[in-house]
Parts: structure tokens; sequence; C-alpha cells
């Protein structure tokens, strides 16, 4: 998930302009909803503190390269280091059986709200129930920073469940607009 970057058509060209309708969600209080039972194998969910920029990088590209996620790849390393090492934004992990296998970032710098920019699983990793399982999570963690809100946005290229996921979880949708995405040319992804 991402608000500036979504899947194309495999024929997609750098530079070319994509139409999409961006849904914008929220949760006004944590939801009351159990975490979900922990997936089978070894899992480990872990906080990258103020991580490498090109280690951001790998992880960013291993999960959004599918999805033609594109803001933070325009972004310099210095750009992208201000923002990631930044105290109150939280950069969370899903290992399993030591690989990484997902990507959260948490954005706490707003006055009473946490904005969830990012979230998905590496490619080799979805269809085993662990999305479910780690947006739990993380939403869980957003909500231990005690914000008045919890807030995130995708769009129509997204994944299908990505949606329908989210509202599972308890978001609502407060606002939808149309949009238009540039998107950049898709080098191999790194595995």
């Amino acid at each position: 998930m991402e608000t500036t970057s979504f899947r194309s058509s495999p024929e997609g060209r750098d530079g070319e302009r994509v139409d999409v309708t961006i849904t914008y969600l929220e949760q006004n209080e944590r939801p009351a909803l159990p975490l979900p039972p922990r997936p089978p194998g070894k899992i480990a969910l872990m906080r990258a503190e103020q991580p490498p920029v090109h280690f951001y990088r790998y992880m960013y590209r291993l999960v959004g390269d599918p999805w033609h996620w594109v803001s933070r790849r325009r972004l310099s390393d210095d750009a992208l280091a201000e923002i990631i090492h930044d105290p109150d934004v939280y950069i969370y992990l899903l290992h399993v059986s030591g690989a990484p296998a997902g990507f959260a970032e948490i954005d706490a710098r707003a006055d009473m709200a946490c904005y969830l920019r990012f979230f998905g699983l590496a490619p080799d990793f979805t269809g085993r129930g662990l999305g479910r399982y780690f947006l739990a999570n993380v939403i869980d963690l957003a909500w231990a920073l005690e914000p008045q809100r919890l807030r995130l946005e995708t769009c129509s290229l997204d994944h299908p469940a990505a949606l329908p996921l989210y509202q599972k979880l308890g978001f609502e949708v407060f606002d939808r607009a149309k949009g238009v995405v540039e998107l950049m040319a898709q080098p191999p992804a790194p595995h």
C-alpha cells in the first residue's frame, strides 16, 4: 500500500500516466478486535530502528515493486534518511524463518494522528495468511503511540485484497478522490 505509486499493466512504461481512485481510510479509536492467531512457523515482528538507507530501499522495492511503489524511489539518500531516521517514524519488518517477509511504516510525526504510510508482504510470502496477522499487529503498535486517529490511503491498483482487509480490521472510508500516477521503469526487483 502506498499513496502515490501503484501497479500497472506489465507493459507499463517509464513516464506512463495511470488514472487511479484513491481511498482514504481511518480509525478514530483502537479497534476492539482480537489479534489474529499467529500463523504456523518461525515468525518474528521486529522494529528496524534507523535502518541503513540501502536496506530500507531493498525492503521498499522487495515489497513495493510488484505494485509500482515509486515515491520513496524518487528521493535522494539524504532526503530518505531524514524521514526514516526521524524518531517518530517506525519501520517494522515481518520475518518468516529468518527471511524478511513484510514491511510496514508508521509515521507519527503529525499532531494527533498516525499514518500507516506503507504496508505489504514480499511476493514469496503472500497467500499464507501472514498479511492479516502482520497488519493487525502493526495497527496495535500504531495505537500504542496514543494517536487520536490512525489513517492510511490505498488505491484502485493496489492488491485486490488490501481494501477489504483494511475494512475487516476496523478502518472506515472517509473520502475518495481521483488521481493520476506517473509510473517509473521497474528494473528487476532485488531478490
